[in-house]
């Protein structure tokens, strides 16, 4: 077996440019911090969100109580869960394609279905490529002016990870967290747990990439930056206008970029969705296969990595948003000596919540080179009632075929046995 653990230095230097494990091994943890413990709701409102023309369901779709912080998101599978301690309420559904919708909510006896009309899709007059540069840039000047806007609140963090696409790894973890509009700038764990089965590999680290990445860094060298954001656009990147989201009064510009062939240290390719009227980033989706790793076996390598990292921010009409949710993913190949190649995938999703502008008692942690996300888990207690009762965590289910494989090892322990719910009032 062999452990991963992220060159952080190495890593660090790409930012400044372009921005565990025996089997039954299992800790929880709770941490009685009353910014973060669960709201004792008496409703819970539970939905699915599809496209109105197609019916499929629509991942990650914003969905939020009207004139309050408090929110949620669908799942992968359009699924969402949100507990309220009454009715009616009135629900806010936003993604970036789709138009939003607004639901007053007056009973949970049946769940509900919210279908979202496409946006229509308005032809830019300006079709040079310099206004593709343009947008980009003033997106940037945009963040860069309020790079200094602070957030404060909550994040759920969970990561899975496989091999040959069998589960060998699951982590989840509520953070406080401090963001930008660029990027985290802290943490401080809350609650967490893990489970694991012994495995050609494990990950010590994978958090760092979450927690790390921005899209814009003011202290690097910005005479040499490789991000997206910063003067050197028009050196570094090829940008396209592929089309423009939105209604007769504004619109969102769907922008697509990859880094120069001339640009020799770092290579990307992606999708930006920049507000046309704000310049407000809404999304950045991109990868590369600048993946840096040391493994604890020498004869082990890593191969064909693919490294992807998708940062959507809040719907907001703010010069600048926090962010909603981030989406880490890679993938890779195992290369051992006289061993055919195993498949890695590592998935990471990270949901913002509970945000606000009003800094919080929290003692918050840059990320750092000497972490280990396991030694974080075990540094807290464990409260299966906090996990049993989580809105945020129910709202996400671990997928079924991920539960079998732990069950089957033993490697679950307490991570699957849940303290009986308190009854639901209607």
């Amino acid at each position: 077996m062999t452990s991963s653990h992220f060159s952080t230095a190495a890593f660090g230097r790409l930012l400044s440019r372009v921005g565990w494990l025996k089997a039954g091994a299992l800790l929880v943890l709770w941490l009685s911090l009353g910014a973060v413990a669960p709201a004792q709701a008496q409703y819970i409102i539970r939905g699915v969100v599809v496209d109105k023309d197609t019916q499929e369901p629509l991942p990650f779709v914003s969905i939020g109580v009207k004139n309050s912080t408090k929110g949620t998101a669908s799942n992968v599978s359009g699924e969402f869960q949100l507990n309220v301690s009454q009715l009616p309420q009135t629900l806010v559904f936003s993604e970036i394609a789709h138009v939003r919708d607004t639901v007053r909510v007056t009973s949970t006896d049946q769940p509900l279905k919210i279908a979202l009309a496409t946006t229509a899709i308005t032809l830019p007059e300006v079709k040079v490529g310099s206004y593709a540069y343009q947008l980009v840039d003033r997106a940037y000047r945009r963040m860069q002016r309020n790079y200094g806007q602070k957030y404060y609140g909550q994040a759920f963090y969970r990561q899975i990870t496989r091999i040959d696409n069998a589960p060998t790894e699951l982590q989840e973890v509520i953070w406080n967290v401090k963001t930008n509009p660029a990027r985290i700038e802290g943490t401080a764990i809350a609650q967490g747990r893990f489970a694991g089965k012994q495995a050609a590999m494990n990950f010590s680290n994978f958090s760092l990439y979450t927690k790390s990445f921005g899209l814009f860094d003011p202290r690097a060298d910005s005479t040499v930056s490789l991000a997206l954001f910063s003067p050197n656009v028009v050196k570094n990147y090829h940008v396209e206008l592929v089309r423009v989201l939105g209604d007769d009064s504004s619109g969102v510009a769907e922008i697509n970029f990859e880094t120069r062939p001339e640009v020799k240290k770092y290579k990307a390719e992606g999708t930006v969705w920049i507000d046309v009227d704000t310049y407000q980033i809404k999304r950045y989706k991109f990868t590369t296969p600048n993946f840096t790793t040391t493994l604890s076996n020498p004869s082990y390598k890593v191969d064909n990595s693919k490294l992807s990292i998708d940062m959507v921010f809040q719907d907001s009409d703010e010069p600048v948003a926090p962010l909603d949710h981030m989406q880490v993913n890679l993938t890779t190949d195992l290369v051992r000596p006289n061993m055919p190649k195993a498949a890695i995938s590592v998935e990471s999703f990270t949901f913002f919540y509970d945000t606000t502008q009003q800094p919080a008692n929290v003692r918050y942690a840059r990320v750092s080179a000497n972490e280990n996300d396991l030694q974080a888990i075990r540094s807290v207690k464990y409260d299966p009632e906090f996990w049993a009762n989580n809105p945020v965590v129910q709202r996400t289910p671990v997928e079924d075929e991920v539960i079998q494989s732990f069950e089957k090892a033993g490697a679950f322990g307490t991570m699957v046995t849940k303290p009986a719910k308190p009854a639901q009032r209607r």
